[in-house]
């Protein structure tokens, strides 16, 4: 491997893993600040209606965005047991064929948006008093679909052969520029939620390019369209299988919080608006566990490849014990910490949805360790070549989640607080299902690649 990547399959196994997740987790906390610089800076200086209506729009994001990053991500899992295996012609192949398939997804979702807006919002049963408002930045958040793809994608062929540092510079670009376009298309040019959109989107496009540019002259060996290279049905079944897995979980996921959204906004603005707050806190606290999850699976995806058991093995433990430890803490910091952080976005007057808002967090904010956990095992089952169980880990989270959220809502007595604990009960649930299905498979799980099986027969029989 060269200098600007990392070999996972050696070295100490907690210091490796937490050296290569420490720029995912520093990278998603700055996309987060600038995400919630948006809701700040809308909340505080247009008003609680715009942020009910950018807090809503960030959740139907969250949810097209899902469907690049699981592509992406999935693809990416392909990219470390290549580069686990010391495949490079397959490495090639795969980002090649993963490139054209991704790319051509992401202008049919970018044009399925734009025809479908309305029937969408009528889903999400958006509020006449804001519905304007949010087309409106709709409108324009959409145009940044395409960035969003090519950043994903670069971000996770440069993670997948062990560069996590570059993706967090970018970001980190993104992040700073999106800040000082809010302040200035909102404050100084009065733009309104559209001038949001339009910092966020212009940020967007300056890391996608970016990333693009810096792997196309990094790595020359990693061009899209470099030498001559034939399109096999064969690598793009493999990559499917990978990357429509892992979609379908993320965008289950997503469609799940999608879903909860819309209950949600039944029950008003003042709600909405404390959500909107609540879950910007939320994803932020937990952001480092999902990113060490995603580290997790790529060390396991490089060590699967290259046929180090023990290594996985030993790997599973330390990260537990490092998701559990952090998790306990983020817990205690947020249930003590919850109406200062709700005071960031709402203002001490807007005493409803300030107490709205820390309920949400005193419920959630205790069960951290759980959503870990869970961040794992998705990316121990994507790793392993069995993303199916990922999804079957979603399904049972997020459709308890959606069902007791229905259900518990709909009771007087618990009301919206029903929301908040389906949560919690969906990720336990899930949890157990993931934990006890290794136990029994963990033998069978473990084994080494196909691929890496059938380059040692090759070996072999070329010595013989």
């Amino acid at each position: 491997m060269s200098s600007q990547t990392k070999d996972l399959t050696s070295g100490p196994i907690t210091k490796t893993m937490l050296q290569f997740a420490f720029p995912m987790i520093l990278g998603n906390l700055l996309q987060q600040f600038y995400n919630i610089a948006d809701t700040l800076i809308v909340g505080q200086c247009i008003g609680a209606d715009a942020l009910a209506a950018v807090g809503s729009s960030y959740t139907l994001m969250t949810f097209l965005t899902s469907i690049l990053l699981g592509l992406c991500m999935g693809s990416g899992a392909v990219f470390s047991i290549r580069c686990g295996e010391k495949n490079e012609e397959g490495l090639r192949e795969s980002i090649l064929h993963s490139f054209l398939m991704i790319a051509v997804l992401a202008v049919i979702l970018n044009v399925a948006v734009y025809l479908l807006m309305d029937p969408i919002l009528h889903f999400l049963q958006v509020p006449e008093s804001i519905y304007g408002m949010m087309r409106e930045y709709l409108w324009i958040i959409f145009l940044g679909i395409l960035a969003t793809f090519l950043y994903n994608f670069y971000a996770s062929l440069l993670r997948a052969v062990g560069n996590s540092v570059t993706p967090l510079l970018f970001l980190g670009i993104c992040a700073v520029l999106n800040i000082v376009l809010d302040l200035i298309f909102v404050l100084c040019f009065h733009w309104s939620v559209a001038g949001a959109a339009a910092a966020t989107v212009f940020s967007q496009f300056v890391s996608g390019i970016g990333l693009l540019v810096y792997t196309w002259v990094a790595f020359p060996g990693y061009r899209i369209f470099s030498g001559k290279m034939p399109l096999k049905k064969k690598v793009f079944w493999e990559i499917g299988q990978f990357s429509f897995l892992t979609c379908l979980q993320q965008s289950v996921m997503n469609l799940g919080i999608l879903m909860v959204q819309g209950l949600v906004n039944s029950f008003g603005t003042t709600v909405m608006a404390a959500f909107a707050a609540a879950v910007k806190i939320d994803s932020f606290a937990y952001m480092p566990v999902q990113d060490f999850g995603n580290a997790f699976s790529t060390f396991t995806a490089q060590n699967y490849g290259a046929g180090r058991t023990e290594r996985i093995r030993a790997g599973i433990r330390s990260a537990v014990g490092c998701s559990i430890g952090f998790c306990l803490l983020i817990s205690l910091g947020v249930w003590v910490l919850a109406k200062p952080l709700m005071l960031l976005f709402i203002k001490p007057e807007e005493t409803e949805i300030l107490a709205v808002g820390v309920q949400y967090l005193h419920i959630e904010g205790a069960f951290y360790c759980g959503i870990g956990c869970l961040f794992l095992l998705y990316g121990l089952y994507r790793a392993v070549e069995r993303p199916g169980m990922s999804v079957v880990l979603t399904v049972i989270s997020l459709g308890t989640r959606v069902a007791l959220a229905y259900i518990l809502s709909g009771i007087p007595a618990v009301g919206v607080t029903g929301i908040w604990w389906s949560v919690p009960i969906g990720w336990f649930l899930a949890d157990v299902t993931g934990f006890w299905y290794y136990r029994r498979k963990k033998e069978k799980l473990l084994g080494v690649s196909k691929n890496a099986l059938l380059l040692s027969t090759r070996s072999h029989l070329q010595k013989t």
